[in-house]
């Protein structure tokens, strides 16, 4: 066996390093309030980014007391699965796919082919 080997210690039971020397960093404790009017106070460290918004323990986003209002992030609009198949195939292309589905449709029905309707 190495020399270096801890006899006698368990894994993962306890740390080996002490607290001799460590100098924790000073804190500043930050407020947030939320529409709710809750109000949530945590400890950040002077050198921490505080950020504009936290979580509310309702759910809700509380904003920093005295703080700027946070900025807004320009939303997307939602892209819906008419978008997306406008993109792949042209208003004519889907009436012809459609008028050739529903024609397969009927024919599996045994109905009469329908006349096409002229554009």
């Amino acid at each position: 066996m190495a020399e270096r080997s801890l006899r006698g210690s368990r894994l993962g039971s306890f740390s080996m390093e002490t607290d001799d020397g460590v100098v924790p960093s000073e804190r500043q404790i930050v407020s947030y309030t939320c529409p709710q009017g809750h109000v949530t106070e945590l400890p950040f460290s002077i050198e921490a980014e505080v950020p504009a918004t936290w979580e509310c323990r309702c759910g809700e986003l509380g904003r920093l007391q005295g703080g700027d209002a946070p900025e807004e992030k320009p939303a997307k609009p939602a892209r819906t699965h008419w978008d997306m198949l406008l993109e792949r195939r042209s208003v004519k292309e889907l009436e012809e796919l459609l008028e050739e589905r529903l024609t397969l449709l009927r024919q599996s029905r045994g109905e009469k082919p329908r006349p096409k309707r002229s554009a």
